[in-house]
């Protein structure tokens, strides 16, 4: 068997068992599975299971360790002038599109792990890159002396506020697409609340 067909076989084997991992921890939360569920459900044996992971906890690492490291990667493509140059008629930033068509595609594991059968610590580690995102290309073009809030505040509210949108638009079955979602969170980061509600007006 060549290299590449080994490459694809293994691919699917992971990806099948992180279905199965979804799909139990949507049932009866991480807590409650067992590597018997995950090899039943995944239709695998355990053997080929151990090959991949050490145990339940180890897929679930592994699994969120995937999603987090192609955000980063996303996170290197960002261009800061994107944020400068926004404007409300034009197209959503780049990034953020590019966010909400890859939680599209992974949309079954996020909204899982995003929601109450989910893991805390990944929610965090979510919200940190989006802290550090923002700080790396926002903060460099702010002078801290003309700011209203702290800085540490800003970051919060809005790393929190991009996961809260993120989490209301998986759990409703995604109706927007991933353009429009990205539309909307362009316009509420750099605009404002209160712009957009109408209550200031161009």
């Amino acid at each position: 068997m060549s290299e590449k067909s080994t490459d694809r076989r293994i691919v699917r084997t992971k990806r099948l068992i992180r279905d199965a991992l979804t799909e139990l921890m949507e049932e009866k939360g991480f807590e409650g599975i067992t590597v018997r569920d995950l090899t039943k459900k995944a239709d695998i044996n355990r053997g080929t299971f151990y090959l991949h992971y050490r145990d339940k906890y180890d897929l679930l690492e592994q699994s969120e360790a995937q999603i987090l490291n192609e955000i980063e990667k996303m996170t290197q493509e960002i261009n800061p002038n994107d944020f400068l140059n926004f404007n409300s008629e034009n197209d959503p930033f780049p990034f953020i599109i590019n966010l909400f068509e890859f939680f599209h595609e992974n949309s079954s594991f996020m909204k899982v792990i995003l929601g109450p059968k989910g893991d805390a610590s990944f929610q965090g580690k979510l919200r940190d890159i989006i802290k550090k995102t923002f700080f790396q290309h926002i903060m460099s073009k702010i002078k801290g002396e003309e700011m209203l809030v702290p800085v540490e505040y800003l970051f919060s509210y809005v790393s929190s506020a991009h996961l809260g949108v993120i989490q209301h638009w998986l759990e409703n079955g995604m109706e927007k697409s991933p353009r429009e979602m990205a539309m909307i969170l362009s316009r509420i980061t750099l605009l404002g609340p209160r712009h957009v509600t109408g209550l200031i007006k161009n």
